[in-house]
């Protein structure tokens, strides 16, 4: 079990309000300067998460501050990024859907700033590992960051690689998650890499790309192909005045799921037997042929 004291070189999720928090590496000697005052680092080492710290100097700023373990979607929302990131959200959704946990091994084509790449590596941990490619040395760079500060580069590779068109050297891996521009064409290609039952799964902004990868999985024979959005909106809760919060987290992106299966065709049901064909007239009007009247 984790250690609830906070040692140095921790990362905390220092909170001071709904609108001000940061996410800050504990190093001794060094102080955290905001507007509402001073955070000794010094003063937080040994102290345990979940606890409070009030800013100096105490006479003219003793500001509180709440002390909290970050957890991954802390990460995330407050990690250094350059590019667009996959919301908490979305991550959850990703996790559920696709199986990936504790031991699972996956590839993710697009790392991006590493967002939902700490996300995966969090929840593979401790027997798992996942292999993230992207083709953008920025992306390589910032993600690399990013992951080291996270404490997750045992459980995850960040590395220079295109799966349309490279040979990733991977089989049997338990999910892959895609974030491109194009993941239509990699379809046929990420099905090379899967284990039977497998889940492959599709993030895009727009559903034109949703269309265009969702008939390429069906033309790969991916099984339980389904599409969704998620919005997600808070609430206000207040004595006599609760109602939905007027900023939300809108619409992110679809998610597109798939599954990858053996297909054979029925042997036994898809031929129907043969019938005699027979036609009951018992009660029907027979019409009279003058032709036929010797």
């Amino acid at each position: 079990m984790e250690s609830n004291i906070i040692n140095e070189n921790d990362f905390i999720y220092l909170v001071l309000d709904d609108r001000r928090r940061w996410l800050v590496q504990v190093k001794s000697g060094e102080e955290f300067h905001t507007h509402k005052g001073i955070i000794i680092h010094d003063e937080l080492i040994g102290r345990s998460f979940g606890t409070c710290i009030f800013s100096k100097p105490h006479e003219s700023q003793g500001y509180k501050f709440y002390i909290l373990k970050p957890y991954p979607s802390d990460f995330i929302l407050h990690m250094a990024r350059k590019t667009q990131i996959i919301y908490p959200k979305d991550a959850g959704l990703i996790l559920l859907h696709s199986d990936i946990g504790p031991g699972s091994n996956v590839i993710e084509a697009g790392c991006g700033s590493g967002a939902l790449t700490c996300i995966l590596g969090n929840y593979v941990r401790p027997n798992g590992h996942v292999y993230s490619y992207d083709i953008r040395e920025k992306s390589l760079k910032q993600a690399t960051k990013n992951i080291k500060k996270a404490n997750l580069d045992s459980y995850v590779s960040i590395n220079y690689g295109n799966i349309l068109d490279d040979d990733l050297n991977h089989k049997n891996m338990d999910a892959i998650v895609l974030d491109m521009p194009t993941p239509w064409l990699a379809i046929e290609k990420a099905r090379k890499y899967l284990k039977l039952s497998g889940s492959i799964v599709s993030f895009s902004p727009t559903i034109e790309q949703v269309k265009k990868t969702t008939f390429e999985l069906e033309r790969n024979n991916f099984f339980e192909i389904n599409s969704v959005e998620l919005l997600l909106r808070n609430m206000q809760i207040k004595k006599n005045a609760t109602r939905p919060d007027t900023r939300m987290i809108g619409h992110s992106g679809y998610l597109t799921f798939g599954r990858k299966i053996e297909d054979k065709d029925n042997p036994y049901r898809c031929v129907k037997p043969k019938k005699n064909e027979f036609v009951n007239l018992e009660g029907m009007p027979l019409r009279y042929i003058e032709d036929n009247k010797e």
